[in-house]
């Protein structure tokens, strides 16, 4: 666990376990992000291609720790359901979800 990014002494488990998902949430996004950029920038097209599987396997563990995430945090689990799998303008399901406030 990334101890660096703790701010607080003598936290619960609780919330020690969601300190470890979110970091390894940053970490599979971060490592998505330079799969992409390799893939991009390789001339040799089976390198490209197993750059992208990767990354796509980046983004799958991703989604895992965001499920984990919204299934131990009521309140994670409210936003995600506003504003996730919507169309149109993000700031106005959020006028919708707020009232305009």
């Amino acid at each position: 666990m990334s101890s660096e990014h703790l701010h607080e002494q003598n936290l619960s488990p609780e919330t020690l376990d969601r300190h470890r998902a979110i970091v390894s949430i940053m970490e599979e996004l971060e490592a998505v992000d330079w799969y992409a950029q390799r893939a991009e920038a390789t001339t040799d097209d089976s390198l490209r291609q197993v750059l992208e599987h990767n990354r796509d396997e980046e983004k799958e563990h991703a989604a895992m720790l965001i499920e984990w995430l919204r299934r131990h945090d009521a309140k994670f689990d409210e936003e995600l359901h506003t504003y996730l799998f919507t169309s149109g303008s993000i700031t106005e399901v959020e006028d919708e979800a707020t009232g305009g406030k």
